[in-house]
């Protein structure tokens, strides 16, 4: 439906900014249509030329999109704005969030004293120390750590890396469904997604042929503990991965190992690959703590010239508080312990909720990570129905762009026999909202 909303304008630079300003007040929401070119153009009396580039700086500046033959529309979450998840309702069991049980995650142990610095960091940005534990975090699966940095977290990280690499308008391929920050970050920067399809296995070569043969001039994807579907790659989708991005050598690989210490799975890195241009993220937020707001990067030295040079022109560096605070942690033996430990739960909670599905005959997929994606019909009908047992549960369309619908369910802290109690619920509610599972 086409909004209703008085725009105004005798420039494109005018009416790019009265749809900005009705998308930030809220008078357009995710969604809503924009009027077609020439009908808008008839309205203000301008050419159709002024209002398809007030649209173009509108899609440049991630505020709008455009869906072919379904028009433009306002973005799911426009660069003025900020989508957050619908409100969990009280009196439920909060299964949506996707965060790590606080029972496995250390206490942060800041140095004590922090003595003054002397001018800046910006000649020295990292701890040598934390470059030296990064450099063996990455080494241990196999990926080059020749090059390392550091950054403030993996969207950080990943926004630096596709806004020094691409301009506004080149498209990136991306995971369908995937980690809807992303899905949210990549517009935002005036990119455009091309959807690949992923399986159990991860993003499927085939998919990713088609998104780079129409262009994608970057591509971001998950090795392990995929959001949402828990996807991890097997030796052998690595390696036909890998065969499909040889005929493509430009393309910027970009890998988020996020869960690179309880995914539960081993790592088969396309960043282990051989490719010429190539990045793996990791962070430490889910092993370490929420708020501990840092990553490691490996990438080649190009990546690593142009990331490290947009850093020292904006934040200039990590906070050195927060890098010594992450060197203590990632070098203490009792926290390697508590996070081994974690990645074992973890499993073993995740394979308890998939196996009491596929009793009631549900698929439900969670290889690896923190949570299990369950294919439904009707994802509003699940998540009402689900509520009313008393469980909170993530619909799946903040996760998808063309892929089919679904739930996620966040099990890091379901303990099996609570999985056992959700399962039937969830049978009960699909069957009472669908005549037959479709999956």
């Amino acid at each position: 439906m086409t909004a209703q909303y008085g725009f105004s304008g005798s420039t494109a630079r005018d009416i790019s900014a009265s749809v900005e300003r009705a998308v930030a007040g809220g008078r357009l929401v995710p969604g809503a249509a924009l009027p077609p070119v020439r009908r808008l153009a008839d309205e203000l009396g301008v050419s159709p030329g002024t209002v398809a580039t007030a649209y173009k700086e509108l899609r440049q500046r991630g505020i709008v999109v455009t869906r072919g033959r379904g028009g433009t529309v306002v973005a799911q979450a426009p660069a003025v704005g900020s989508r957050r998840p619908p409100r969990v309702p009280e009196g439920v069991r909060n299964l949506a969030g996707g965060y790590p049980d606080p029972a496995f995650l250390p206490e942060l142990a800041p140095p004590s004293r922090v003595p003054p610095v002397p001018g800046s960091h910006r000649a020295s940005p990292r701890l040598a120390s934390l470059e030296a534990l990064t450099r063996d975090w990455f080494a241990r699966d196999g990926v080059p750590a020749q090059c390392v940095t550091f950054a403030h977290g993996a969207l950080d990280c990943v926004g630096r890396l596709l806004s020094t690499e691409l301009k506004p308008g080149d498209s990136v391929a991306v995971e369908d469904p995937g980690f809807h920050h992303l899905l949210d970050l990549v517009p935002a920067l005036g990119l455009r997604m091309v959807p690949v399809a992923v399986d159990d296995q991860g993003m499927a070569p085939e998919a990713l042929r088609t998104a780079l043969r129409a262009g994608a001039r970057a591509m971001v994807c998950s090795p392990r503990g995929q959001n949402p579907t828990g996807a991890c790659f097997s030796r052998e989708r690595r390696d036909a991965l890998a065969d499909v991005l040889s005929a493509f050598p430009e393309v910027l690989v970009i890998e988020d190992d996020h869960n690179a210490d309880m995914s539960g799975a081993p790592s088969y890195s396309l960043a282990a690959a051989g490719l010429p241009r190539w990045a793996q993220v990791r962070t430490v937020s889910k092993h370490l703590g929420i708020d501990l707001r840092w990553a490691g990067l490996a990438c080649d030295a190009t990546t690593l010239a142009r990331h490290d040079g947009r850093l020292l022109l904006t934040s200039g560096w990590i906070s050195h508080v927060l890098q010594e605070t992450a060197a203590r942690l990632m070098a203490d033996e009792a926290v390697r312990r508590l996070v081994g430990r974690a990645e074992e739960v973890y499993a073993e909670r995740r394979g308890a909720l998939v196996g009491e599905l596929a009793r009631y005959g549900v698929r439900a997929h969670g290889a690896s990570g923190l949570n299990v994606w369950v294919p439904v019909r009707d994802e509003s009908a699940v998540v009402n129905g689900l509520r009313s047992c008393g469980w909170w549960v993530a619909a799946g369309a903040r996760f998808r762009i063309a892929s089919p619908t679904g739930v996620r369910v966040t099990t890091a802290e379901l303990e099996p026999a609570d999985a056992a109690r959700l399962a039937s619920d969830l049978a009960g509610v699909l069957g009472e909202s669908e005549a037959t599972y479709g999956g």
